[in-house]
């Protein structure tokens, strides 16, 4: 178990798992987050679906405004993270 894993985050968790609609999303983020914390992970997500799709570092940057340091980063934890990207991407496709 990975030592972030704690009460607290298995609570939230849940509580994100708890949620139904796009509407009681947006209404959870907009309480526990702010709206830059919430444009940044947007911004994290539509740089790996980028990635995904092969598209240069150059190109990101340009469409997304991201950083190179957070395309990087995304890049990481796409290819050599827990899987999370690559898991929720797949889903994504597959709702399109």
């Amino acid at each position: 178990m990975q030592n972030w894993y704690t009460k607290s985050t298995d609570e939230l968790c849940k509580a994100i798992l708890s949620l139904k609609t796009k509407e009681e999303c947006y209404a959870f983020l907009e309480d526990i987050c702010t709206i830059k914390e919430v444009q940044d992970l947007s911004q994290r997500l539509q740089v790996a679906q980028m990635l995904s799709q092969g598209i240069s570092y150059t190109a990101i940057c340009k469409e997304t405004g991201a950083s190179t340091a957070t395309i990087s980063r995304v890049s990481r934890a796409y290819e050599y993270g827990a899987g999370g990207y690559k898991n929720v991407i797949g889903r994504l496709k597959d709702d399109a």
